[in-house]
């Protein structure tokens, strides 16, 4: 069963640059994964600095590998610094 995930992230005004630049090599990188149907990102047309990336996954089991790919760790690593709130992540199954 496909998963599928929305996380929110909200970056400090002064880091939009920095951030765009690393979502850019985490989206790169991360579309090149075996199960990733969909990794999109998303900038909030009246939020700036929100971020969402809109994710979908062929199973929980290749979402789960995703986890420890250098290039997400490397990204949660560099990203902490510039956020202003902890990334909300939502997961789900289509029911309809």
């Amino acid at each position: 069963m496909n998963l599928h995930i929305v996380a929110l992230f909200k970056f400090n005004e002064n880091y939009l640059m920095d951030a765009v630049e690393l979502f850019q090599n985490l989206v790169k990188e991360t579309r090149k994964e075996e199960g990733c149907l969909q990794y999109d990102l998303i900038e909030d047309k009246d939020n700036k600095g929100t971020f969402f990336l809109i994710e979908l996954w062929e199973s929980v089991e290749h979402h789960s590998r995703h986890l420890g790919q250098d290039h997400l760790l490397n990204f949660r690593k560099d990203a902490s610094k510039m956020m202003e709130s902890a990334t909300e992540v939502y997961k789900g199954f289509k029911i309809y």
